[in-house]
């Protein structure tokens, strides 16, 4: 069986700070995490840098999410 998954990317930025929300729809599981970037002002603007952190730290989220409910599914099976 194969299986494509999509997760939908949003960034929102602004001169000092990038937001990156993310949503993953799994089996008829929603999740969703939000990764923040914030600019040191005595850098100088590289937005490319912000859209990476941001990203990325959402995706931890959202790991740690799959993860949680994988988890939780197995503790169940072990249980009955």
């Amino acid at each position: 069986m194969q299986q494509e998954l999509d997760i939908h990317v949003h960034i929102d930025e602004d001169t000092d700070q990038t937001l990156a929300f993310l949503e993953l729809n799994l089996r008829g599981e929603h999740f969703e995490s939000t990764g923040r970037a914030k600019r040191n002002p005595h850098d100088r603007p590289m937005p490319v840098v912000g859209e990476e952190l941001a990203v990325a730290r959402a995706l931890s989220g959202l790991t740690n999410q799959v993860m949680e409910a994988a988890q939780s599914k197995i503790e169940q099976f072990l249980t009955v």
